[in-house]
């Protein structure tokens, strides 16, 4: 009993190879020492398999952002209720705003000029939206091409993805493609 008890020590202290000699006996004791050690035998299969799971979880993590920072296009993670949970660096420069620091805001009260496609999205759940917004930033207008899409597990909305294309000079290029065609 003594050695149970201070094998049941080590496990509470996060030692999960603790293990009893078990007696060959079957008398309760035996059953006891066996069944305490296929529980720790199982907890530190359990414990390695959480610790690998956590490692590819953190790789692909880190991947993933990786891939959000050398895009060009900016990406922003928004929760169920529109919140800002994941800007790239590309989002932060073509929206003007540091959005580092308004992590947990919704994106309406970040960037009030996408307030009209987040009403949109309201109306139309799962399906993408997609328009262009202007923003002045300063001197400058900038056209943005924006898409937003839910992402859903199974019929539950769990957040959206938000993409930004500044499509500013192919407008202005298309404008002036434009104007010299009718000129000529």
């Amino acid at each position: 009993v003594s050695a149970l008890i201070a094998a049941a020590e080590r496990v509470r202290a996060g030692d999960m190879s603790a293990r009893v000699t078990a007696t060959e006996t079957d008398d309760e004791l035996g059953s006891l020492s066996r069944a305490f050690n296929r529980m720790t035998s199982q907890l530190e299969s359990q414990r390695h398999e959480l610790i690998d799971a956590n490692r590819q979880l953190d790789h692909r993590r880190r991947f993933t952002e990786t891939v959000l920072e050398g895009v060009s296009a900016g990406v922003l993670g928004l929760d169920a209720d529109f919140c800002i949970n994941l800007p790239n660096r590309s989002a932060t420069e073509l929206l003007g705003r540091d959005l580092d620091s308004l992590l947990g805001h919704r994106l309406d009260a970040a960037v009030p000029e996408t307030a009209p496609l987040l009403e949109t999205v309201l109306r139309r759940p799962g399906r993408l939206v997609e328009s262009q917004i202007k923003i002045r930033r300063g001197p400058e207008l900038r056209t943005l091409l924006v898409r937003i899409a839910a992402e859903r597990l199974e019929s539950e909305v769990r957040g959206y993805v938000v993409t930004f294309d500044d499509i500013t000079d192919q407008l202005t290029d298309q404008r002036r493609a434009a104007s010299g065609a009718a000129i000529h």
